[in-house]
Parts: structure tokens; C-alpha cells; sequence
């Protein structure tokens, strides 16, 4: 039954496709009212789309490194099928649902952009006047593939790729959709509310995280849930394409060349640096050694915390923000492994809790100095608009994704079971998903 229907689903998107044009035709752009673009913005703005596209392969390493030997190939792919699956899902309809003409400030207009209708070179979006509408939809189009591949490392080991497919699909839909909405369009909810959001640390990492604790619990614990590592070196090759890439999910998202794309490239980069020193120094603080993994994990956990805050806040502030993440994320992880709650790559306590802090933190250090765009200042400046609204904001935000993640994974397991069995289970993803294996000799 599976093969029909895939097979349907194929034939339907590729008449669709074809006829695209005459189904959905653009609107015609008289030439005077083509924008004034900047070559300079449009140029770096691909880069930028390379850059953090390239971020999904490298979490993919950064995620099959950390799991035992007979998971590998099917935890990285867990990542890279995201760049196709989310890709098409987004020029279908994606980005019409996440941008498209607002709905109440909830959801957009389906229709509007749907197969990338009236996406080219000729318009630009609102916010970001002097690149094309297509370049800014591609750009985005990146955060929208990393952020359900940030979730499969909560129950890597455990999850039949058709459900996690399935899941996925349905979580860049009715999650991502609506919450990148919500916060970056002009006539959004949480826009309009006033909270600010640079990068992503509520749309991608916060989203993210309350799924991957709900996918967690839903799965629950694994049979034999051990810690052992396939591969450092992978976890530092995934590291450093992370930390690369980011520079373009951080700079880049102050769609121009100009100086707030500066002042993000260089926040990302003391944040993390502050984050990976400080994982090592609380390792050793505990009667550890400074270990490869605690570093590269610490380095993640600082970007992930200076997202929201990267276009918002000084250099020194960023460092702050970083070694407080850092510190929060430790204290989590070792809160969680005292629980059943088996989220085999702890992707709540580093993505979830580092999206959360970075978003407190926004509050506390936002600088109408650094960023025009910030109205009401962060707590530190004496006001405490800025600060309670970005509260609230979480508290929303984290039931919406968490119970609304839920539910999907209650649907998704109705359509297609999530969790292999026992025996595939003990045998490997490798083998029992996708029929390879690290080693021919395995």
C-alpha cells in the first residue's frame, strides 16, 4: 500500500509542477516598480543561503558521531533527507504558510506564494527591500530544513524513518510554519508584540528543543540506552561546519552586508568561544577532564544562545551570554540523566534550554545603540517592557511546540509506527532501515 501511495504523491507534485504556471500564474511586474536592489546585500545573501545550508550535513556528523556504530549512517541521513523532503515541502507551500498575507497574525495565506508563485527576482520582501524575494525565500528556506533535523537527535536509535519522515513533514506544516509567522512577519502575533527574535532562538531552536522532549517521551526510553560515542572526529568535523555555517544563520540574517550583519558575525563568534571554554573549565570543575565531546557540544550551545540575541546586543554582552548558557545547559543536561526521560543526544537541554536562555537574555541585553530595531531596551538599561514580554513569549511559545509537537507524534504513529522493533532495534538503524552499515565487514 505504501509504494501506491508514494507513488501517487510523486505523480500529483509532478503535474502540479509541470502546470504550476497555468495553475497558479504570476503576477505580471510593470518594470518601474521593480525594487532597487543592492549587489553587494544579494551577494552576500548567497553566500549566506550556502552557508547555512551547509549546517544540516554538518549536524549530521555532528549528531552520527555521538551515536553507537550501527546508527551512524542512518542518523546523518536522519539530517541530510531534511535538505530534500523540507526543500519541496517549502516551495509548495512552506513558505506561502510562513510568509504569505497573514491570517490574524497566525498563519499565511497558503495560496499566495504556493509552488513559489510571484517568488523571483522582480520583488522584494518588506524587510528585507534590497535583495530579491526569491534569494530571501531560499535563505529561509535553510532554517526551515535545519530545525525538524535539530529534533531527530532526541530519539536517534530508536525511530523508523518512514514515521520520523512522516513526522517532519507535519512539524515544518502546523509548527514551524505558524511560529515563523508568528515572529517574523511584519503583521505576526509576537511580531507585533514587540518580541525580537535576530536569527532564530525561539522559531528554530526553542521549537526544536519542546519537540525533541516530546518526541523523547512519546518514544520512550531506548532498551539499552547507553552512551557510546561511534566517533569523536565526526563530532568536531560537525562542529566546526556548524560554527562555519553559522555565521551566515546569524549575519546573514540581517539580510544586508552592512554593519548589523558585522556586528552578528562577530557576536557568534565570542559567544561560542566563551560557550566551548566554558563546558571544558565546568568539566573540570566537576573532577572531570576537559573532553573533545564537552567542548564541541559547549560551542553549539553558545550559538544556539546567541541566535536571538546576535544582531541585539555588544560583544561584551555576548560573551555573557554564552558563558550563562553554557552553565544553564550543563545543569540541565545533568538534571535530565537523573530522569527516565531518554533524549539519547540531550537536544532539549542544549537546543531547547540554550534557545530559551538566549531569548531571556535578548531581553536583558538588547541595545538600541547596536540595532535601531530594538524599541524597548533590555532589562539592564532600566526597562522592563522588553524583558516580561519575551517571558511571555516563552511560556507560549513552549506550551504551543511542546503539546502541539505532541500531538503530532500521537498522529503520525496512528498513519505509520514510529518507534522499530525490539530486534531492529538491537540490530541497528543502519541495517534494519536502510540496509548499509558502517563497515562491509559488519
Amino acid at each position: 500500500m505504501r509504494k501506491y501511495i508514494l507513488s501517487a504523491t510523486l505523480f500529483i507534485v509532478l503535474i502540479l509542477g509541470i502546470f504550476s504556471q497555468n495553475i497558479f500564474p504570476d503576477t505580471i511586474i510593470s518594470p518601474d516598480k521593480i525594487p532597487a536592489f543592492n549587489s553587494a546585500d544579494i551577494s552576500w545573501m548567497l553566500v549566506a543561503s550556502a552557508m547555512v545550508l551547509i549546517m544540516t550535513p554538518g549536524l549530521g556528523f555532528f549528531y552520527g558521531g555521538m551515536v553507537q556504530k550501527k546508527n551512524v549512517i542512518s542518523t546523518i541521513l536522519q539530517s541530510f533527507i531534511a535538505m530534500g523532503v523540507i526543500s519541496v515541502i517549502w516551495v509548495i507551500i512552506g513558505f506561502s504558510l510562513s510568509f504569505g498575507k497573514s491570517f490574524g497574525g497566525f498563519i499565511g495565506n497558503p495560496l499566495e506564494f504556493i509552488f513559489f508563485k510571484n517568488v523571483g527576482t522582480q520583488t522584494a520582501w518588506s524587510l528585507a527591500p534590497t535583495i530579491p524575494l526569491a534569494l530571501f525565500a531560499v535563505f529561509q528556506m535553510k532554517f526551515a530544513i535545519i530545525t525538524p533535523a535539530l529534533i531527530s537527535g532526541a530519539f536517534a536509535e530508536r525511530i523508523r524513518f518512514w514515521g520520523y519522515l512522516l513526522f517532519i513533514i507535519l512539524f515544518s506544516l502546523f509548527i514551524y510554519a505558524p511560529l515563523a509567522h508568528a515572529v517574523w512577519h511584519p503583521d505576526g502575533i509576537l511580531f507585533k508584540y514587540g518580541i525580537l527574535d535576530f536569527a532564530g532562538g525561539a522559531v528554530v531552536h526553542m521549537s526544536a528543543g519542546w519537540a525533541a522532549l516530546a518526541g523523547a517521551i512519546f518514544l520512550k526510553k531506548r532498551k539499552n540506552p547507553v552512551h557510546n560515542p561511534s566517533r569523536i572526529t565526526y563530532v568536531i568535523l560537525g562542529t566546526a561546519l556548524l560554527w562555519f555555517g553559522w555565521f551566515g544563520f546569524n549575519a546573514g540574517s540581517a539580510f544586508s552586508s552592512g554593519p548589523i550583519a558585522v556586528q552578528a558575525f562577530v557576536n557568534t563568534t565570542v559567544a561560542s568561544a566563551a560557550a566551548a571554554i566554558s563546558w571544558g573549565f565546568i568539566e573540570k570543575i566537576k573532577g572531570k577532564k576537559i573532553s573533545a565531546m564537552g567542548v564541541c557540544i559547549g560551542s553549539v550551545v553558545g550559538l544556539v544562545a546567541i541566535t536571538p540575541a546576535a544582531g541585539y546586543v555588544s560583544t561584551a554582552h555576548s560573551l555573557v551570554i554564552g558563558i550563562i548558557a553554557v552553565s544553564v545547559s550543563s545543569w540541565v543536561v545533568d538534571l535530565r540523566a537523573k530522569t527516565n526521560v531518554d533524549d539519547t543526544l540531550d537536544v532539549f537541554p542544549c537546543h531547547g534550554v540554550g534557545g530559551i536562555v538566549g531569548m531571556i537574555l535578548t531581553g536583558v541585553f538588547a541595545n538600541p545603540h547596536i540595532n535601531s530595531a530594538v524599541v524597548e531596551p533590555g532589562l539592564i538599561f532600566g526597562e522592563t517592557s522588553l524583558f516580561f514580554k519575551h517571558l511571555v513569549a516563552i511560556a507560549g511559545i513552549s506550551v504551543f511546540t511542546f503539546f502541539g509537537s505532541y500531538f503530532l507524534l500521537f498522529i503520525t504513529n496512528l498513519i505509520t509506527p514510529l518507534r522499530v522493533t525490539e530486534d531492529y532495534e538491537m540490530e541497528g538503524l543502519d541495517k534494519s532501515q536502510h540496509g548499509e552499515s558502517l563497515y562491509s565487514s559488519q
